[in-house]
């Protein structure tokens, strides 16, 4: 019988904990359960603030999070699914900076938590009691870490980018508009 340490356990928490919040917010978007509005609600809302197009970044921000999530609580596919975990909440953390910090203010702390402890997890790996370890590390390899999170910072930062160009140029337009009067 194989002794698990603190770690192990440690991990497994982690794992369950941030996996099953990000599962259960993606469902949210994609399916409308817990309370959430579903693909088209998050799609009219994430085009309202600049995501565009809607429900498409609604999809793939439903699929980050809760295909995320749940690989992230099985021990799946680890450095996948935390780097694109995280990139959903740098989304989301973005959305919020205007806010500031504090979740009760609407702020980033919530996002920006859940994406750097799924970052984390990507970095450390998922521990002795997951999926990968059962098979063998076989899609959690040290070479997928950076890989991963290069490539989520790449689109995270194209898909951010493109909203801040569209909110300037909604900000512009409008300016412009008042100016006409």
């Amino acid at each position: 019988m194989t002794c698990y340490d603190r770690r192990d356990v440690g991990l497994l928490l982690l794992r369950l904990s941030t996996g099953g919040v990000l599962a259960a917010h993606g469902a949210q978007k994609l399916f409308g359960w817990f309370g959430g509005h579903g693909l088209v609600g998050t799609g009219q809302f994430m085009e309202s603030v600049g995501f565009a197009p809607g429900r498409a970044s609604a999809t793939a921000a439903g699929v980050a999070e809760a295909g995320g999530g749940v690989l992230l609580a099985l021990g799946l596919a680890t450095p996948v699914a935390g780097a694109s975990a995280a990139g959903a909440m740098a989304g989301a953390a973005a959305l919020h900076v205007p806010n500031g910090f504090f979740a009760q203010e609407g702020g980033y702390e919530y996002a920006a938590s859940l994406g750097l402890a799924a970052a984390g997890l990507a970095v450390t790996g998922p521990g002795r009691l997951s999926l990968d370890h059962l098979l063998g590390h076989v899609f959690d390899r040290n070479w997928m870490v950076p890989a991963a999170l290069g490539v989520t910072a790449a689109a995270t930062a194209l898909v951010i980018g493109a909203r801040s160009r569209r909110l300037r140029e909604t900000v512009i337009t409008e300016q412009e508009v008042l100016f006409e009067e």
